[in-house]
């Protein structure tokens, strides 16, 4: 997904309801992003239509859609793909997956036993929901290494010890006071 406002609901909603997460970075190709999905062992892909950087297109549910692909293949399945419509682009649903030309410039391919549609998940979600109760040594979230050096290893961030760090580098090292005001302008896939 790209750095959306959606991305940082499914990330808030993650660690609400207790799920473990793992924020991709949006340029990855389809290799890179079934290497993770198989190795965190994840059931649920959260990903948008398409999105720019820059003036580059990057088509994120075709990505997306080559990525399960690989997983089948490997014999992981991922139950649902929750599609946020980011650019509207058209959805062309999939009746025969043997034609590899189906998709277009303009659309997206569309298969209703995987694809569902974030404005239709989001139709049905009520205004609060209960936290999950965590023990500090649960895991939060996942974070891979880039893979510069090898195959990505993915970093397990507990609870407890993700938010006592991120409290205590922002406290010291940022030397935060009350009244100061903080941006931090870090993709949130790195």
């Amino acid at each position: 997904m790209s750095v959306t406002v959606e991305l940082v609901t499914v990330m808030l909603a993650c660690a609400r309801i207790g799920a473990i997460h793992s924020v991709i970075f949006a340029g990855f190709s389809a290799e890179s992003l079934a290497d993770r999905i198989i190795d965190a062992n994840c059931v649920i892909l959260v990903t948008a239509d398409g999105a720019f950087r820059a003036n580059k297109f990057i088509p994120l549910k075709s990505i997306a859609d080559s990525a399960l692909d690989i997983c089948k293949q490997m014999n992981h399945k991922v139950m649902a793909c929750i599609v946020n419509p980011h650019l509207n682009l058209k959805r062309n649903i999939i009746i025969n997956k043997n034609n590899n030309n189906i998709e277009s410039k303009c659309g997206i391919n569309w298969d209703p036993n995987v694809d569902i549609l974030w404005t239709d998940v989001m139709t049905n979600v009520c205004d609060y929901c209960e936290p999950e109760w965590m023990g500090a040594e649960d895991p939060l979230f996942i974070l891979y290494t880039s893979g510069s050096t090898g195959k990505p290893k993915g970093i397990v961030h507990t609870i407890g010890g993700y938010l006592l760090y991120s409290y205590i580098t922002f406290k010291y090292v940022f030397n935060y006071t009350d009244g100061d005001v903080f941006f931090s302008t870090a993709d949130l896939g790195w």
